[in-house]
């Protein structure tokens, strides 16, 4: 208790200093109420963006790379820059050129068929294998021609619809902004419902730094008021009971001290007789109790204290300071209901937020040429779906002959060449080899009557797919495109984009695309700041004046926290006036260290019995061993209660004694203290709900301020963005490009591939099939038709 008190009274002054001169500074502190929550508001704008549409990576770009290789080197003149019927001729006269590369190709690979027979039949082996290599490619890209046309076509539609749909519900997109005005309103309503147990929360946040400490002070004082009253009424008892124990303790000794020395004294009393005689005349009292300073005045005094009851005062100014916030909003329910009224309303720009929005004739324009694109355009993706099944259809089947072709050369030449290995044998029959001659002639027939297919249909997909992937898709990339659709004169008056879609006069589809390729909004492309004033519309200054105005009407009754009752008051004063710390309290300890009695009297007790056992006469020792008794007797009934009534006064002694200046010093803190606080305690509050109050004010307008801010973003970025355009030109491109016109291009160039080797394979098979044969039917062809370079035989010789 000595340590505590010695330290509890300069930190409180510390402490309590701290927190009072805060509170004067007036700082605002908004952490107990904290920042706006994050609202989530509905996105207005209808989910019409376009998913990017990427083709995945796989095994054909190495072979798409090199179709499109092809293309750059057969293809080399640039992108026509006059009309499109001048473009379209020159595209004619483009696709010539590949078929003209493939035929001077044709012509070099007809040079091998000199060779010598071992050196063919290696030949026909490899180029038969490539061959197959060349069919399983166009097998696969015709199927993923077929596969990607279905989807590539239905995305046209889909991205039109999505493009008219854009910018069609413009209005009704603006009127949904505005009516989510009612989300900041509502998070607005439901917090002034609870703003006066807010505000009064935060009042008592800030003051509890400096009321707890103080509460807490007082009930510490009452407690240690408490037991130094305790100490203080043992000390003056005990002083009285040892009085009167001396009073009655001094006759007994005096008579046991002079019967001992007239018995020590006698001439028959042997021993150590002269000791025992010098210790029984210091038979005497050593402590005078009725030396110590009287502890009436102090107790006159402090008669009746404590009075109040401290630890259940301070549980009840505690009860009351925690019922602050509840006492905040009973007092506050009026001024926020009028601050409900002012929110409830919604601000004359949000209701006129979509009324004079501009563009809404160009939007309206532009989706209904969207609309007429897109109505037009069904049927002929119809048609171009069935006719794409038709060539698959067809593909298919003249890849599947090729394939024949080829399994027919690889089988005939396996089957030949097994038979030539067995012909050793005389008894091995030449059935394999006849049936290898009968195999390649299969071949050979089947190349004749596709050969003719296979060559229009290539050329048909190359016209169609080289001058799309040549004059679109190359020159999209490079965006020749758009210098072409830019220059004036080469588009048709209708499809004049700032026609179209109202955009000024210098603006060009390419400008336009970069735009909304980077994330622009058609507020942006049209520049509407110019001619739509925004802000004026989103002017919330109105909420924040008529809210600032109710929250000044706020208030906060503090004057029911008493801090300390009157009857604690007057406890305190009687203390800091009883004179506590004025007691002499070492005139107590110089008492209280001298012994009751000034000698030993178990220890002259002892040495009595010790000289009764020495005396020769019987009748001396009899005495002596009485008079020890007797003296053990007097110590136990008289002087152990005495030294145990001293233990005690030592106790209350030096507690009063460490305490006594420290609860003077805390007793005057606490009155000031108490006094200061109470009389400040008002204004302080006051302060403090204003700094709360805008605080709340700050925290409401964060709602407020999100909407704006989405309000702003989603006005001039997502409703009016003009990103889903950018998006369907590059889906456009992928599907055009990546999705159709790559694999269509792959279709026809391995078909082109396979059909090089036709001619070679058809050569090869005829010069070939007749070493497979049986010697029998070799003998009868003629001499000159072995020496005959390109002779073919005729079929009835083969007689298959």
């Amino acid at each position: 208790m000595r340590h505590a008190l010695a330290l509890l009274a300069p930190l409180l002054g510390l402490g309590l200093g701290l927190s009072l001169s805060q509170l004067a500074a007036g700082a605002t502190d908004c952490k107990s109420l904290g920042p706006a929550e994050p609202l989530t508001f509905t996105p207005a704008a209808r989910a019409r963006w376009l998913a990017p549409r990427v083709r995945a990576p796989g095994l054909l770009d190495s072979l798409y790379g090199t179709v499109h290789r092809f293309l750059s080197v057969v293809q080399l003149n640039p992108f026509p820059s006059g009309g499109a019927v001048r473009g379209g001729l020159r595209g004619v006269r483009r696709g010539r050129g590949p078929l003209l590369a493939a035929g001077a190709r044709c012509r070099a690979l007809l040079l091998l068929l000199p060779l010598p027979p071992a050196l063919r039949g290696a030949s026909e082996d490899r180029a038969q294998g490539a061959g197959l290599i060349g069919v399983i490619c166009a097998l696969v890209t015709n199927q993923r021609t077929h596969e990607q046309m279905g989807p590539s076509v239905e995305a046209v539609p889909e991205t039109l619809l999505s493009l008219r749909g854009l910018v069609s519900d413009v209005p009704q997109e603006l009127q949904a902004v505005a009516q989510q005005f009612s989300l900041p309103q509502e998070r607005v309503l439901e917090e002034l419902d609870g703003v006066g147990v807010s505000i009064g929360s935060a009042v008592h946040t800030q003051l509890r730094s400096a009321v707890y400490p103080l509460l807490a002070a007082v009930g510490s004082l009452g407690q240690a008021l408490q037991v130094s009253m305790q100490h203080l009424q043992a000390l003056n008892a005990t002083v009285v009971e040892l009085q009167a124990g001396q009073q009655d303790l001094e006759p007994a000794l005096q008579e046991q001290r002079d019967r001992l020395l007239q018995l020590l004294q006698e001439a028959g009393c042997q021993g150590d007789c002269a000791g025992a005689l010098s210790r029984a005349r210091t038979l005497e009292l050593g402590a005078d109790f009725s030396q110590v300073p009287s502890v009436d005045h102090v107790l006159h005094r402090l008669k009746g204290v404590p009075e109040a009851k401290f630890s259940s005062m301070v549980q009840e100014e505690n009860s009351t300071f925690n019922a602050l916030p509840t006492l905040a909003a009973m007092q506050m329910s009026s001024v926020v209901q009028e601050l409900k009224k002012a929110v409830a309303q919604q601000p004359e720009g949000l209701r006129t937020l979509a009324e004079g929005f501009p563009g809404s004739e160009a939007a309206s324009r532009w989706a209904q040429a969207l609309q007429e694109v897109e109505e037009s355009s069904r049927p002929y993706l119809q048609e171009v779906q069935r006719y794409e099944t038709y060539r698959w259809i067809v593909g298919c089947v003249l890849c599947s002959v090729v394939l024949l072709v080829a399994l027919c050369n690889l089988l005939g030449l396996n089957l030949g060449i097994w038979g030539l290995s067995a012909r050793e044998d005389p008894s091995h029959p030449e059935a394999k080899g006849e049936a290898g001659a009968r195999f390649l002639m299969a071949g050979v027939g089947l190349s004749f009557l596709f050969a003719a297919p296979l060559i229009l249909l290539v050329f048909a997909t190359f016209l169609v797919g080289g001058n799309v992937q040549t004059l679109v898709c190359r020159s999209w990339e490079s965006g020749e495109l758009f210098e072409f659709a830019d220059t004036p004169g080469n588009l048709p008056p209708s499809m004049n984009l700032s026609h179209l879609l109202g955009l000024r006069k210098n603006i060009s589809i390419r400008q336009a695309y970069r735009q909304c390729k980077k994330g622009a909004a058609l507020w942006t492309v049209l520049q509407l700041n110019d001619s739509y004033d925004l802000e004026e519309h989103l002017d919330i200054s109105q909420y924040t004046n008529k809210l600032w105005q109710e929250l000044q009407s706020l208030k906060v009754d503090t004057q029911s926290l008493e801090l300390l009752s009157s009857a604690a008051r007057r406890d305190l004063e009687a203390l800091q006036s009883s004179g506590l710390q004025r007691v002499h309290y070492p005139d107590f300890l110089v008492q209280i260290q001298r012994p009751v009695v000034k000698t030993s009297m178990e220890q002259l007790a002892q040495e009595l019995e010790g000289l009764a056992q020495a005396q020769g006469s019987s009748v001396l020792g009899q005495r002596l061993q009485k008079e020890a008794h007797g003296l053990r007797n007097l110590h136990q009934e008289k002087v152990v209660p005495q030294q145990s009534l001293v233990a005690k006064l030592n106790l209350s002694v030096r507690a009063l004694e460490s305490s006594a200046p420290n609860l003077q010093l805390e007793t005057s803190d606490v009155l000031t203290n108490v006094t200061y606080l109470k009389g400040e305690l008002p204004a302080w509050a006051t302060r403090i709900l204003r700094n709360v109050s805008e605080c709340f004010l700050a925290r409401e307008m964060g709602y407020f301020s999100q909407y704006v801010a989405w309000v702003r973003e989603e006005v001039t970025q997502r409703i009016a963005t003009c990103q889903p355009l950018s998006g369907a030109l590059d889906n456009s491109h992928v599907i055009l490009c990546d999705m159709m016109a790559d694999p269509w291009n792959a279709f026809w160039f391995c078909l082109a591939w396979c059909t090089f080797f036709l001619i070679p394979s058809i050569v090869f098979a005829v010069k070939t099939s007749k070493y497979f044969r049986p010697i029998r039917k070799r003998l009868s062809s003629t001499s000159s038709e072995e020496t005959q370079l390109f002779h073919i035989p005729r079929v009835t010789s083969l007689k298959l």
